[in-house]
């Protein structure tokens, strides 16, 4: 059983689970290796200087490793509430999971199939987002979303930075007090 599982491991869905894992939290990343930000290049991330969205998204990926995240090679087909949580359908493997982060990018049709409330996309050429809450909930209770798929802007460090948001959110319930993840400089 996984306290998480992320679908979706472009900027929001490795940025959630950097957060979920450092955190102790039992976390699962699943990806289909279709990013969007795959085919980016990238001048405006704070902090990077300038990267290729490969590059980016592999960073992504192995931080995420680092902290603990169990990371997946498959795509998502099916996501079905159970007594503990939910199960969640690859091609050819099924998981459990407590919570479950929606970080698909552009694709909703896994949103959609599942029950999850969508509506129109507000950002150019995006025409439906998951519709979430201020912190990131959708209509079905553990199921969240982030990045591009709930809404926000598709810059990387945009989409990184509401996967944080939401991967605290997640933590904090489960911790059941508001989560703060703050490192200090190593002497």
């Amino acid at each position: 059983m996984y306290d998480v599982a992320i679908i979706g491991a472009g900027p929001a869905g490795a940025s959630a689970a950097i957060f979920t894992a450092k955190a102790g939290k039992k976390t699962l990343l699943i990806d289909n290796d279709k990013s969007i930000t795959k085919r980016a290049w990238i001048e405006n991330h704070y902090g990077v200087m300038e990267a290729t969205g490969p590059d980016l998204v592999e960073t992504g990926k192995k931080q995420a490793v680092k902290f603990g995240a169990e990371l997946v090679d498959g795509q998502v087909v099916n996501i079905q509430k159970s007594e503990t949580g939910f199960q969640v359908e690859t091609e050819n493997q099924t998981f459990e999971a407590k919570h479950v982060i929606l970080a698909t990018g552009i694709a909703t049709d896994l949103a959609e199939k599942i029950g999850v409330k969508t509506k129109p996309g507000t950002e150019p050429r995006i025409k439906t987002i998951i519709d979430v809450d201020d912190a990131g909930r959708t209509n079905i209770e553990g199921i969240w979303a982030a990045g591009t798929a709930a809404g926000v802007s598709v810059h990387t460090i945009i989409t990184a930075g509401d996967g944080a948001k939401v991967a605290i959110n997640i933590i904090s319930e489960l911790n059941g007090e508001r989560y703060v993840d703050h490192d200090v400089l190593k002497s």
